[in-house]
């Protein structure tokens, strides 16, 4: 039991070592300001495939790369995530840099609500009662939002439903989080260098932006991105395995709640009577949705004894 009790206590530290990555990654971002969000979201894909790699050798699981890109049935919704994995990074580093972390934070707030309702509609799962009611009270404080906020509104919607989708496919395709993020980068790898390289040694290379081998801190920061992108994956991914789904799910909201943070206290972004009332309604919604999943899986494990 007490063994038990420690493998909790270490999956809950790297869970929240995990999130609190991903809470700060504003500040990474805002670092590199200077380079434009689609070469950042390039170098972050290119060098992520030689760590993801490294990552891979040393854990032993080569062969598993191997199995999965063998299977036709993976291959094919792994090329569809790697452009929705795109698609929610390019978003994240534009949001972050025209001073939009407010509107990232709200995103990934309410991705949880929407991945409920696309397998309820894809998957067929059913929602509970107390589900539909925090889904319908995020739906009424994202109304209000627009009616105020619409201009970045986009940015939340375009974030919680790339991410609420990918991890729809994801859940179809049966692969390990570091395998399949591996062959999502794979996918992306070629056409983002030959962009790279056009950007970095071509004649038409735009002069409003930094690139790599102009600035050292630029340079390390474009290549940490690839280890910014893989060390909380791990964390997370080796915390899954320790902790029990309803603390998971909760873990999860760490994240947003640290950008929402630093968004309005270290960036100092406006936050208007909508925005406030949107995050209440927000949080109220999840308080109802991750209640609903501690208490109906405890409801579950009573009816199995």
């Amino acid at each position: 039991m007490t063994g038990q009790a420690s493998t909790s206590r270490l999956g809950l530290l790297q869970a929240f070592l995990a999130c609190s990555i991903w809470g700060v990654m504003p500040i990474y971002f805002k670092l590199l300001e200077s380079v434009a969000p689609l070469e950042v979201v390039a170098h972050r894909i290119i060098w992520s495939v030689p760590l993801l790699l490294i990552i891979l050798y040393f854990r032993k699981n080569l062969s598993g790369l191997r199995t999965a890109w063998a299977q036709p049935k993976i291959r094919g919704p792994l090329m569809g995530t790697a452009l929705l994995i795109t698609i929610n990074w390019l978003v994240y580093v534009w949001a972050i840099q025209e001073d939009h972390i407010l509107a990232a934070s709200l995103g990934y707030f309410i991705s949880p609500l929407i991945s409920v309702f696309l397998a309820k509609i894809f998957l067929k799962e059913t929602l509970s009662r107390n589900q539909w009611i925090a889904v319908g009270i995020a739906a009424i404080g994202v109304s209000i939002l627009a009616m105020e906020a619409w201009q970045t509104l986009w940015i939340s919607l375009a974030l919680a439903g790339s991410w609420g989708l990918y991890g729809l496919v994801r859940k179809i395709a049966d692969v390990g989080p570091i395998v399949g993020l591996t062959m999502e980068t794979s996918y992306l790898f070629l056409p983002f260098l030959l962009f790279i390289g056009w950007i970095t040694f071509g004649n038409t290379a735009p002069t409003t932006t930094t690139h790599l081998g102009d600035k050292l801190t630029i340079d390390m920061l474009l290549l940490g991105g690839a280890m910014v992108t893989a060390t909380p994956l791990m964390l997370f991914a080796a915390a899954v395995k320790k902790m029990k789904l309803g603390t998971i799910g909760l873990t999860q909201y760490i994240a947003p709640t640290l950008q929402f943070l630093i968004g309005t206290l270290v960036y100092r972004e406006s936050l208007t009577t909508s925005h406030i009332i949107c995050f209440i309604l927000i949080w109220i919604s999840l308080a109802i949705f991750s209640a609903d999943a501690i208490f109906g899986n405890a409801r579950k494990k009573a009816a199995a004894t």
